[in-house]
């Protein structure tokens, strides 16, 4: 069973792998460069609603495997919907493609909670406690991401041939996955496998069958009275406030990256070409400090590890903006492996905290508050003010292609100046939470134990 859930694990996350970091290069060639925040918003937009309302469905209607499948199968659907919009248009307008992936979002996002729901239950079917294995399962979807980006990276179709390359200068680079709408079939076909492969789980009964729900439990607003506590509330606030760090990166490094092939002493650069690939530094850095997170919380306790993920954020956009293909690569490089700290330390430090604030009645609804005030509000806020702050320095530009093949669109402008304006918010905020933040000593020791 734990190779069985570490499959779907894989195949889930893949999904996401082909078109997420790229995706932002993408939308600059088909035209909607300046509209890039408003998709990675989405995600946030999303989050609010369908992931709560899937999960009351799968506590009450439907097992869970199943409307993981369903979710998956439609969602499938949608991103196949776009591929052929964007394939079948040289020039992409704003509402068709939006909406589109939009309804990809609505019914992936939702996976996401479904699939541990999923996997929880089944480990615990067999006498497996989840806090044992579902570390070893989860590793496989970082895994699968990994491989799905080092796929879009290097595939291409060209003159009627598929095949890899890493070499900018050869004459089908341009043409590779992470490039073109060809990202988008990829995560529509791993999507339908994922959907086909969920059959082959075996069905768990619903835990509540036909129990109704106000619409305030169905949306887990009845975890609001966790903000009566002082401490919580101050963290939620400012769980929003980092919320708006997680996006940037996903939404502008790759075409940051990119943009250094419109400088000729780039051409035929390793980094430059496979930013993608580049980029995927950042996901294996996260699987890697998932063990140092834990440490940290042990001896640093709750308020320094929050304040040690803000300054890596701050790093984080610091090195990118310092960094180049060339001699800058180093800090480029070191901008990946930190995020492995920024991301766990917020994340796995949050979650935890939130359980442990958090009774046996509103665990679940604790959990999804905090992915609402950090991946819901925070993120899409912060992705539409990201949005302004880069298209005020940067531009998209036809430039001709480093493999002499056509022209590319690429993200020309001043990228040090929006990498330091993030890199100063985000220190900014670590300070504020040193000293604006309280919390109970019995509470870092619990979370430090845990």
């Amino acid at each position: 069973m734990k190779g069985r859930l570490s499959i779907l694990y894989f195949l889930q996350f893949a999904v996401w792998g082909c078109y997420l970091s790229c995706f932002g290069q993408l939308l600059g060639a088909g035209g909607l460069g300046r509209d890039i925040q408003w998709f990675y918003a989405a995600v946030g937009i999303v989050s609010l609603f369908t992931p709560a309302m899937m999960g009351h469905f799968a506590d009450s209607f439907v097992p869970s495997v199943r409307l993981l499948g369903f979710c998956h199968l439609i969602a499938s659907a949608m991103m196949f919907g776009s591929w052929l919009y964007a394939d079948s248009h040289s020039s992409w307008s704003f509402w068709p493609f939006f909406l589109l992936y939009l309804g990809f979002l609505a019914f992936y996002m939702p996976t996401m909670a479904l699939s541990n729901a999923t996997t929880f239950a089944l480990l615990k079917t067999r006498g497996i406690r989840p806090v044992d294995q579902f570390p070893i399962i989860r590793v496989w979807g970082t895994i699968g991401f990994v491989a799905a980006m080092w796929f879009v990276n290097t595939a291409y179709i060209f003159d009627g041939k598929f095949g890899f390359t890493f070499d900018d200068l050869n004459p089908a680079a341009s043409y590779r996955f992470q490039y073109t709408p060809m990202q988008l079939l990829s995560s529509s076909i791993l999507g339908l496998a994922t959907s086909i492969y969920t059959l082959s789980l075996p069905i768990l009964p619903v835990p509540n069958p036909g129990k109704g729900s106000s619409i305030s439990e169905i949306f887990g607003f009845k975890a609001f009275h966790l903000f009566k506590l002082t401490n919580v509330r101050v963290f939620l606030i400012f769980a929003i406030f980092t919320g708006v760090c997680l996006q940037i990166s996903n939404g502008y490094a790759i075409p940051f990256i990119n943009h250094f092939m419109g400088f000729p002493e780039y051409f035929g650069s390793l980094a430059a070409g496979n930013a993608t690939m580049l980029f995927s530094l950042s996901q294996i850095s996260e699987a890697a400090f998932i063990i140092i997170t834990g440490l940290a919380m042990k001896r640093l306790g709750f308020k320094l590890v929050i304040f040690f993920a803000l300054l890596a954020w701050c790093l984080r956009f610091l090195f990118l903006g310092l960094g180049n293909p060339g001699s800058g690569l180093g800090w480029l490089i070191i901008s990946m492996v930190i995020y492995g700290v920024a991301f766990n330390f917020f994340n796995i430090a949050g979650h935890i905290y939130m359980d442990q604030n958090s009774d046996h009645t509103t665990r679940g609804f604790g959990q999804g508050l905090l992915m609402m005030m950090s991946n819901g509000i925070g993120a899409t806020g912060g992705m539409i003010a990201a949005g302004a702050i880069v298209n005020h320095f940067c531009h998209w530009e036809m430039l001709p292609s480093p493999s002499g093949q056509g022209m590319m669109r690429l993200f020309m402008g001043d990228w040090f100046f929006p990498w330091l304006i993030f890199a100063i918010y985000a220190i900014v905020l670590a300070l504020f939470f040193i000293v604006i933040f309280k919390d109970k000593k019995q509470n870092t020791k619990a979370i430090g134990t845990a």
